[in-house]
C-alpha cells in the first residue's frame, strides 16, 4: 500500500516514518505539514493509506478530509481522545491512533486497514470475457487501466496484456460508466481508479500520457 503523513509536528512525523519503514508492503510517497500542501498532492495523485493528525496548523483534519474527492482510507493520529466517535462517522476513518502509540498499536492498525482493502478487491473482481481470435480470454474489470478505439476495433489495455476486439467504444461506455469508468476522449475510456496524475490535457495511467478530449473536459473533472 502506498501512503502520505500529514503531521505538524515533525517528532511525531519521523516516529511515523520509523513505523512505516518496518513493514515492506507499506510505502511512505511523501509527508506534509499542513492541509494546504496535502490538498496540492491530492490534486495530482492518489494513495491507499493517510495517517493524519486532527489539530494541524491551518484546518482540523477532519474537515479537511471531507473536502478531499474519493478519500482514500485514513488511520487518525492525535494526542486527543475527544474527537474519536465524530471521526468515525466518516466511512474512509479505518483506527485512531493516540498519541503516543506503540509500533504494535500501529501493525494493528495497519492490519486492520489491510483486512479491509483486501475485502475491498474481492468485491470488486467482476470479469468481462473477451473473444480475441475465436479464443475466449477472461479479464478482471479491476485490471483494466484504459480503453482505446480505433475505427471498428477495441483495445484493453492491463498492466501487462492488451486484448483487441471488434467493436464500438460508445457500447462500452453505456457499460462501464457506473463501474468507475469515464470516457475522456473520443478514442479513450479510462479506469478513474488508475489515474496517476492529471492535468487539463491528460491523465497519466501506468507512466502513460492518455489525451483529454476538448469536449469532455468537462465531464472528466467532474469526474475525477
Amino acid at each position: 500500500m502506498n501512503c502520505i503523513i500529514i503531521e505538524d509536528e515533525l517528532p511525531a512525523q519521523n516516529i511515523l516514518k520509523n513505523y512505516i519503514g518496518k513493514i515492506p508492503d507499506l510505502t511512505l510517497i511523501d509527508a506534509f505539514q499542513t492541509a494546504t500542501n496535502a490538498n496540492a498532492f491530492f490534486k495530482e495523485h492518489t494513495v491507499d493509506l493517510v495517517f493524519l493528525d486532527i489539530n494541524l496548523p491551518d484546518i482540523s483534519g477532519l474537515d479537511f478530509i471531507k473536502t478531499v474527492k474519493n478519500p482514500p482510507r485514513i488511520i487518525i493520529t492525535t494526542a486527543y481522545s475527544d474527537y474519536a466517535v465524530s471521526s468515525f462517522e466518516l466511512d474512509t476513518i479505518v483506527d485512531y491512533l493516540v498519541k503516543p502509540f506503540s509500533f504494535d498499536r500501529f501493525l494493528k492498525a495497519i492490519k486492520k486497514t489491510e483486512k479491509q482493502v483486501n475485502n475491498s478487491i474481492k468485491t470488486e473482481k467482476e470479469t468481462l470475457l473477451l473473444n480475441v481470435d475465436k479464443t475466449i480470454h477472461k479479464i478482471y474489470l479491476d485490471d483494466i487501466l484504459y480503453l482505446e478505439s480505433d475505427r471498428n476495433y477495441i483495445t484493453f489495455f492491463t498492466k501487462n496484456k492488451k486484448l483487441t476486439i471488434i467493436d464500438s467504444l460508445k457500447k462500452w461506455e453505456e457499460s462501464l460508466n457506473k463501474k468507475g469508468f469515464v470516457q475522456i476522449h473520443k478514442s479513450y475510456i479510462v479506469n478513474s481508479k488508475k489515474i496517476e496524475k492529471f492535468t487539463g490535457t491528460y491523465v497519466v495511467i501506468f507512466n502513460q500520457k492518455i489525451p483529454i478530449g476538448r469536449t469532455y473536459k468537462i465531464k472528466t473533472k467532474a469526474n475525477l
